[in-house]
């Protein structure tokens, strides 16, 4: 697990401390004369959750305070002081040493009640021309931005896992499925690049949203902007956005890229659930197209012969989880009047449960299309089932014997049920039983028949061919992994 999940621990509140000792008024200022009630505190602390973004609320405030000095705002000597006590708030996070109090409701106030701390009421000019409003969009868009570049690779290390175990099965040969029927005969190499081009459209979908949603809250205030001489641009360059927020309305409160992110998190979740539920079929008795190891695997409390792919059944299923967190983020924004309202407290959880789940689960699939061991000559006697290759004798009566498509599928049609009732494959089925539907056919249709025979002719682009497996997989190696 990335070294952001881990969530320390909060320091909860004395009982000894009466609502005056709380810190609240300080932050509040002079409109409150009494502290909340207990539930109240409880239910408006977000600290818990938040206090992931620390890092990311420093670097917000570190561009803020050197915005501050330049323009003017704040002395350069405040100024310096400001950024030696972020500085040090940094080493005390990453050292593990800085404690969280729900006092401070929530990342941000942690913070700057720290800061205050180490130098004093000169801590207060660094909330001069910004507001929790803003702060907390820019430090959401900056965590999110780094997490979406750290899935890019975790999916980028699958693909490439299955371009490995394709190039190694350009020309393994498996009955391709359509109503879990047996189809058209398929190689394992292509079977395993379809994953990977949807792996790719995920990339692209995350890429899309880190794209748009890289404009910069910061200098948005509280809604309406702010009348301190601000440089937005400066702060857009510090902290790496390609341009600052159009509308201070809209930048505190837009949750899109969060929506969009957890919109391409359950299509991703949908691809791997998909390929799990294929682990899960081929590894099972009837199949046994593959296997995966103990690594992979666990046993069961009662039938010791058992070896359950449990990795992969989880796999299958986790993709509930980000559909939730979809609806639950929708349902948070729906209908939300502008501009920013505490509801929107409610967004960073669902997503930052998402991205830990999406990290584990991209580590699984991963590790098992590693760990798979293919039973090549269980999927070359699968694929001789169900009269696989009928459409390859279509195919030949329309290319050779010149037959209208039609004619030739209801011609095959008549070949394959009276095989079947004679209870052979259409490879066994002598040339004159066939020739009794159409006789026109020749010894030579048998060479149309065989697996090898079926494969290699779907040459067309993007096809199953040995020879187009193998241009994909370089081409898909150059475009996906470089």
């Amino acid at each position: 697990m990335k070294e952001s999940s881990r969530t320390p621990e909060v320091a909860p509140a004395s009982s000894s401390q009466n609502d005056a000792d709380m810190g609240v008024n300080s932050l509040w200022g002079g409109r409150f004369k009494g502290g909340p009630s207990e539930i109240m505190r409880q239910i408006n602390a977000s600290i818990d959750i938040d206090q992931r973004l620390a890092m990311q609320d420093l670097a917000g405030s570190t561009a803020h305070c050197h915005m501050l000095v330049k323009q003017g705002i704040i002395s350069a000597e405040d100024g310096s002081q400001i950024l030696e006590g972020l500085a040090t708030i940094g080493t005390e996070i990453a050292r593990g040493e800085f404690v969280f109090k729900i006092e401070h409701e929530d990342i941000h106030m942690n913070i700057e009640s720290r800061l205050a701390e180490l130098i004093g009421p000169v801590a207060g000019r660094l909330h001069t021309a910004r507001s929790r409003n803003d702060q907390v969009a820019t430090d959401f868009k900056l965590w999110l931005r780094e997490e979406i570049d750290g899935l890019n690779l975790s999916i980028q290390s699958l693909q490439e896992q299955l371009i490995i175990l394709a190039e190694a099965h350009i020309d393994t040969i498996l009955p391709g499925l359509t109503h879990m029927q047996a189809a058209q005969p398929v190689t394992l190499g292509h079977h395993l690049l379809a994953y990977v081009e949807m792996l790719g459209r995920d990339r692209g979908r995350l890429s899309d949203c880190r794209a748009r949603m890289n404009e910069n809250p910061l200098g948005s205030a509280a809604l309406a902007g702010t009348p301190y001489p601000i440089d937005r641009d400066f702060t857009t360059r510090a902290l790496g956005f390609d341009r600052p927020t159009a509308n201070s309305l809209d930048a505190v409160s837009d949750r899109d890229f969060a929506l969009e992110f957890l919109a391409a998190a359950t299509i991703l979740g949908l691809h791997l659930s998909r390929f799990a539920e294929e682990l899960i079929i081929w590894v099972s008795d009837n199949f046994r197209y593959i296997q995966l190891s103990d690594r992979f695997t666990t046993g069961s409390s009662i039938m010791p012969q058992k070896r359950n792919p449990d990795a992969a059944e989880l796999l299958r299923a986790r993709v509930g989880r980000s559909l939730a967190a979809f609806t639950n983020l929708v349902l948070v924004v729906k209908a939300l009047p502008l501009a920013y309202a505490k509801d929107l407290q409610e967004d960073k959880e669902p997503v930052f449960a998402t991205v830990d789940s999406l990290n584990l689960c991209l580590a699984a699939a991963t590790g098992m299309v590693k760990d798979m061991t293919v039973n090549r000559e269980r999927l070359y006697r699968a694929a001789f089932t169900g009269f696989i290759t009928a459409t390859d004798l279509a195919d030949y009566l329309v290319m050779e014997l010149k037959l209208p498509f039609r004619q030739a599928h209801r011609v095959t049609g008549e070949i394959v049920a009276l095989a079947e009732s004679l209870g052979v494959g259409l490879t066994e089925l002598p040339l004159t039983a066939m020739q009794s539907i159409e006789p026109k056919l020749t010894e030579a249709v048998y060479e149309q028949l065989t697996l090898e025979s079926s494969v290699a002719k779907r040459n067309s682009f993007g096809g199953t061919a040995p020879e187009r497996v193998k241009a994909a997989t370089a081409a898909a190696r150059k475009k996906y992994v470089k």
